[in-house]
């Protein structure tokens, strides 16, 4: 009896093994990666003490950014970023991975069907989007996309709003992140600065006046001495916190460091006492505020042991203001760069950015590859594994994930274009309605009012002082022939002559 007992448990056993063997052994998908995307307003690229060129400058003396430069040195830092001239063109080309002659959200939005154009003598501007950002269909003078926190929301991420939206007119469904694929929005609407960064002052929601921008959502600051840049930081770990177990999304959209430009006084003195005037002590004072900000998102993610799994992306949506608002001479603040927001000109579209992927990037390495700001929309989804999803939008930015790995120097001959047949408000170098291509080392823009062109090898001279249009004819009317297909390809807006009512030529019509 014990030896046929022993028998038929041998089998089972014999059998249980056979069956275990035979059976797929389920690997454990790795853990999705949190995202951080960490845009500041109007920051130029030498904003920071980390330089982004071959040397240091001036500028890169005056910041005090240790926290970028702590971001720099556990990732990799890019020295050609680029976005639009202006904000909005920026975040809608963000959010959606299109490039702005195709969107057609080409100016800054804020009131429901109101260009927001500065009157020109010469020229009329085009019925661009002038509401935005819509993810349904039949709203007037949108573009209609599929947005990138949407895309993350339906693939198990929970998806967080801080700051500054801007991504739609006011009373238009763009108007509000959460119409957007974010779960929370804290903070952000319709304008694209803040009243007042002064909790003391309720972010300007004190004033018997309701203004356009006062700051929407943060009363339990009102009356305490807490920057904005602040308050926002605190509600966005807060955020963090109730969801750090999970997949998240990130996107830490600060209304600094645009204007009106206030002093942070957690900052401000040693920038008085080192002898800048008091509005240049004010603007060096918010920069550093906005990058104690990225140190407490940083130490929270290390304290909560997420910052091995969480990828940080820091960039700017336009040059540094220089053109108004600020102190000393102005179209100065980005030098070498020439001028500054809003302007086609480098100190207008150059940015600063870096990128920590950890257990991918290098840490402390450095690409002189370009790219444009659509391009974050399938790189982010390509980090994530998120592969071919349904748009409504053809998606034009490419991926730069390949160089996120390997950091292979090749010689680029990819065009980037820029698209802006609007009137920003304000005057100065390079600022002005036109188009663009940049090429390799090359770099020509044309200029709709009095259709003239400008080139400049930008390696050569990246402060373009040198206007090369009249000496290379060839490259002119190679540059300008491709820029002039994208742009029909496109189906780009063009601003319209006021005298002869017709539309201006397109760049290769012109030669």
């Amino acid at each position: 009896m014990y030896y046929r007992l022993i028998v038929v448990l041998a089998c089972s056993l014999f059998i249980s093994c056979k069956e275990n063997k035979n059976e797929k052994v389920e690997e454990k998908e790795p853990d999705k990666p949190n995202i951080v995307v960490f845009l500041v307003d109007d920051m130029g690229w030498q904003d920071t003490s980390v330089p982004f060129w071959d040397k240091k400058t001036p500028f890169n003396d005056r910041y005090n950014t240790p926290n970028m430069e702590r971001l720099a040195k556990e990732g990799m830092k890019f020295t050609q970023a680029y976005a639009t001239p202006v904000c909005s063109p920026t975040r809608i080309s963000f959010i959606t991975g299109m490039n702005a002659a195709k969107h057609r959200v080409t100016n800054w939005t804020l009131v429901k069907n109101s260009p927001t154009d500065k009157k020109d003598d010469v020229l009329d501007f085009p019925k661009w989007n002038v509401n935005g950002l819509s993810q349904v269909s039949g709203v007037e003078r949108t573009v209609q996309a599929t947005p990138l926190p949407q895309i993350l929301k339906d693939n198990g991420y929970n998806t967080i709003h801080v700051g500054k939206a801007h991504f739609g007119a006011i009373d238009t469904p763009g108007e509000n992140p959460l119409n957007l694929g974010f779960d929370v929005n804290i903070a952000g609407h319709a304008a694209g600065s803040p009243h007042s960064y002064l909790g003391t002052e309720d972010y300007g929601n004190n004033d018997k006046r309701k203004h356009l921008n006062d700051v929407p959502g943060l009363e339990k600051y009102y009356g305490k001495d807490v920057f904005l840049t602040e308050a926002l930081t605190k509600e966005a770990l807060i955020a963090l916190d109730s969801v750090k177990n999970e997949p998240f999304f990130l996107y830490m959209a600060h209304y600094a460091v645009h204007i009106p430009i206030y002093g942070d006084d957690r900052f401000i003195q040693k920038y008085l006492d080192d002898g800048l005037d008091e509005t240049e002590a004010k603007y060096a004072s918010m920069v550093e505020g906005m990058d104690k900000s990225l140190g407490d998102i940083m130490d929270f993610l290390e304290q909560n042991n997420l910052d091995e799994n969480t990828i940080i992306l820091f960039m700017s949506d336009n040059g540094g203001l220089s053109a108004h608002a600020r102190g000393g001479e102005l179209n100065t603040h980005n030098k070498p760069l020439a001028s500054g927001k809003g302007s086609m000109y480098e100190g207008g579209i150059r940015e600063p950015m870096l990128v920590k992927w950890p257990g991918v990037t290098t840490a402390g390495s450095q690409t002189n590859q370009y790219l444009i700001i659509e391009d974050f929309f399938p790189t982010i989804l390509d980090m994530v594994g998120i592969n071919a999803p349904k748009t409504i939008q053809e998606v034009d930015g490419e991926s730069f994930v390949s160089i996120l790995k390997d950091n292979e120097i090749k010689k680029q001959d990819r065009p980037l274009f820029w698209h802006y047949p609007n009137r920003w408000g304000v005057d100065g170098p390079g600022i002005g309605t036109a188009s663009m291509i940049r090429k390799g080392d090359w770099k020509l823009i044309y200029f709709y009012k009095d259709e003239h062109f400008e080139l400049y090898n930008i390696t050569e001279d990246i402060g373009e002082e040198n206007n090369l249009a009249s000496a290379k004819p060839g490259k002119v009317e190679e540059l300008a022939e491709e820029l002039s297909e994208y742009l029909k390809e496109s189906n780009a807006q063009l601003p319209i002559n006021k005298k002869t009512q017709k539309e201006v030529s397109y760049p290769a019509e012109t030669l």
